[in-house]
């Protein structure tokens, strides 16, 4: 029989070693860049924009150029598809049809100077559920025995099912400096709201909190103005329990099935700059580069939630990544704004480490919006985005040794996703 530390660390290895590469349906990684329907209908192009009001997610500075406070409350509801061709045939991941996404954003002028903001967006999250036959038994050999009855080729952690849902609620200050000139500071509060790791050894859920840090400026001269906003990277712990399935009690030697767990990881560091040009009082373009530190999330650790040690530390991986968003606006009439937009998104995942929590790859972006004043200060917004991953063809020679199933041959396949968003949005001005 083996030794206890080593059958615990080997299970929630199996559980959890992949959750590095949790991911969303609309931008590479695991972020969800899409903080307003406007940045909505224009591809998240928006830090530049010293307008409207959605851009306040995007650029808190912005909230210092409007001389008045206002409200916007609104969702996403998002519409993710996964799929995989592998040796066992063609699968479709069995993760919720639908998927929601608050948005809440709240500026309130003090007075010519000052502006307090104040914003809950849902910046990072995933739903996928794979068929336990979604990947066939592969060859190779376990770094330790496994007694039967188990099948001696089918790796224990193949995952079947994840979820992650984070919430940020960003408290921010902004200041006018003078008429060209506004800077914005706040906090980056995120709340695990749940985490949800299956796979073939077990189960493992948690939640917790974490925080960082956003600053923030827009520069605005004649018809240019030119926005810039960072975010800090931030350690997320989440306290959980994993609860291994009775074939690993077997297989491993575990005397407990359940146990405390606590689970640190990192979000990336976010950097926006962006530069808009108003060709005339009806048309706007604006470029946006992003820069998205996924080299931050390198190291995911587990530990014993009493004593502290360390069970499990696994290696992710990742790069740092650029998106390039391109946003127009163009003023139809003077109560009615139409929005296009077009991301490329690169993916920070590569062959190593890759996993089927998510089948990362490059993606592009297709965004139209629409904005109608109504009376009373009030105005609606709507929005409509197409996700397009390229596919991904992954193969790999590394064969699965019992230790972890991330970028081994046992997820060999052909993958595609997209996605479909549609946004709403309340917004009033007072």
């Amino acid at each position: 029989m083996f030794q206890r530390p080593l059958t615990q660390a080997l299970a929630l290895s199996a559980a959890v070693g992949a959750l590095a590469t949790q991911g969303p349906a609309q931008a590479a990684g695991f972020a969800l860049p899409e903080s307003s329907i406007a940045g909505l209908g224009t591809a998240n192009a928006m830090v530049a924009n010293p307008d409207e009001t959605g851009a306040f997610a995007y650029n808190p500075a912005a909230i210092a150029f409007h001389d008045q406070s206002s409200v916007a409350a609104g969702g996403l509801l998002i519409s993710p598809t996964f799929s995989v061709r592998t040796g066992s045939g063609e699968h479709d991941s069995q993760g919720a049809d639908w998927l929601a996404s608050p948005q809440l954003q709240i500026a309130a002028r003090v007075n010519e100077r000052w502006s307090l903001g104040l914003g809950v967006t849902a910046p990072f999250g995933l739903e996928t559920r794979w068929d336990d036959g979604t990947f066939p038994a592969v060859s190779g050999t376990r770094s330790v025995p496994v007694p039967p009855p188990l099948d001696p080729e089918i790796p224990l952690g193949q995952p079947t099912a994840s979820k992650l849902e984070v919430i940020q609620i960003a408290p921010t200050v902004a200041y006018r400096v003078n008429d060209t000139l506004s800077v914005s500071a706040g906090l980056d509060l995120y709340w695990g709201k749940s985490a949800k790791l299956n796979s073939t050894a077990g189960r493992l859920s948690g939640d917790g909190s974490g925080i960082g840090f956003n600053l923030s400026a827009l520069y605005v001269q004649g018809p240019w103005s030119l926005g810039a906003s960072f975010h800090s990277a931030s350690s997320v712990g989440l306290d959980g329990h994993y609860v291994a399935n009775s074939q690993t009690l077997v297989a491993l030697g575990l005397a407990e099935p359940s146990q405390a767990a606590k689970i640190d990881f990192d979000l990336p560091w976010r950097v926006q700059l962006g530069v808009r040009y108003e060709v005339n009082p009806q048309l706007a373009v604006e470029f946006d580069w992003t820069r998205t530190g996924w080299t931050e999330f390198d190291t995911l650790e587990i530990k014993g939630r009493s004593s502290g040690d360390l069970i499990f530390s696994d290696t992710n991986g990742w790069t740092d990544t650029n998106a390039y968003r391109l946003g127009i606006t163009y003023q139809l009439r003077p109560s009615t704004q139409l929005r296009l937009g077009y991301a490329f998104d690169e993916t920070g995942q590569g062959d190593n480490h890759f996993s089927v929590r998510v089948p990362d790859n490059d993606r592009h972006l297709f965004s139209i919006g629409l904005a109608q004043t109504l009376a009373q200060g009030f105005s609606i917004e709507a929005g409509y985005m197409y996700v397009m991953a390229e596919d991904r063809n992954y193969r790999s020679d590394t064969p699965f040794t019992g230790q972890g199933v991330n970028g081994t041959s046992a997820l060999n396949g052909d993958y595609e996703m997209d996605a479909h968003l549609f946004g709403l949005e309340l917004v009033k001005v007072f």
